[in-house]
């Protein structure tokens, strides 16, 4: 089991994490004109807590993941609530392609993970439906201490939001934005406390 397989089961028991994807969601509305037309992809969707807020607002989403459980815990939460146009798929993209395209493909915190970012903004780009849009929401450069509790972290400690404006562009994606859209606080063994702050990147096809 992977470090999101064992976190999965106590997951959505945070309030920061649900305070965090209600958040996002708001911004996400604010910022993309969502119609019961789209199909989206959310891609490190984990529980599913930022799509659980948004999926009244478009056609249908699906949850992608590489964490069996966090894929596990949706599906109940699905199943419970009968909820019938959010699905779940398992898949790396880093690994793995896939055929469907998308109107939307929205992404919190999971890019950071990922190590040819390169690589995904292109495949992205090729599950895109033409005028669809992706909106990554991540961590700006940080000084690698947000992932101190997770051992052996090989990911990127955030990003230079101008360099994956680059990406973007060299990946053709065109209107592209920016802002600041959320804060994440981490208090420290030594009750030093740390602000991380999350921007929202659009672009579209």
């Amino acid at each position: 089991m992977n470090y999101f397989d064992n976190k999965a089961k106590d997951w959505d028991d945070n309030p920061l994490f649900v305070d965090r994807a209600k958040a996002i969601a708001k911004e996400i509305i604010n910022s993309i004109e969502l119609t019961k037309n789209m199909n989206v992809l959310d891609y490190g969707a984990g529980t599913g807590l930022l799509s659980f807020c948004l999926y009244d607002f478009v056609k249908k989403i699906t949850l992608a993941d590489n964490s069996m459980e966090m894929l596990k815990i949706a599906n109940e939460k699905i199943n419970y609530n009968k909820i019938k146009n959010i699905s779940t798929m398992s898949i790396n993209l880093e690994t793995e392609n896939f055929q469907e395209k998308y109107d939307l493909i929205y992404s919190l915190m999971t890019l950071h993970h990922i190590k040819n970012i390169d690589m995904i903004v292109k495949k992205f780009h090729s599950n895109l439906n033409n005028n669809g849009y992706l909106c990554i929401i991540d961590l700006v450069k940080e000084d690698g201490s947000f992932h101190t509790d997770y051992k052996n972290y090989d990911g990127h400690n955030g990003f230079i939001i101008e360099n994956l404006i680059n990406t973007l562009e060299i990946n053709k994606f065109s209107e592209i934005k920016h802002k600041i859209c959320y804060e994440i606080e981490k208090k420290f063994d030594n009750n030093i406390i740390k602000k991380y702050p999350l921007f929202m990147l659009i672009g579209k096809k």
